[in-house]
């Protein structure tokens, strides 16, 4: 993975390990919501832009954690499509 279990929680600012099961899962779904917008199968080929690449997957984290029963989707593929694909076009 991009981003680490630690440094999920840390951008999170979760202390304990109580929400640990929840930031995997939804750290696994981040990640794989950024490969899929950029359609690549292993994000290593943007070792170049890996911040860009972590902040966006640490975004969509922080969207899903913080919006667990009302996240709009749509609008999160649509910022990060434009915050992370751009200068790939």
């Amino acid at each position: 993975m991009v981003v680490t279990l630690e440094e999920a929680k840390t951008f999170l600012r979760l202390d304990g390990n109580e929400e640990d099961v929840v930031v995997t899962c939804l750290l696994m779904t981040a990640e794989k919501l950024c490969r899929d917008i950029l359609r690549v199968d292993d994000v290593a080929v943007f070792r170049d832009s890996e911040e860009t690449l972590k902040t966006a997957i640490l975004y969509a984290l922080a969207y899903m954690f913080e919006n667990r029963e009302a996240a709009d989707h749509h609008a999160l593929v649509l910022t990060l499509l434009f915050g992370i694909k751009e200068d790939k076009f």
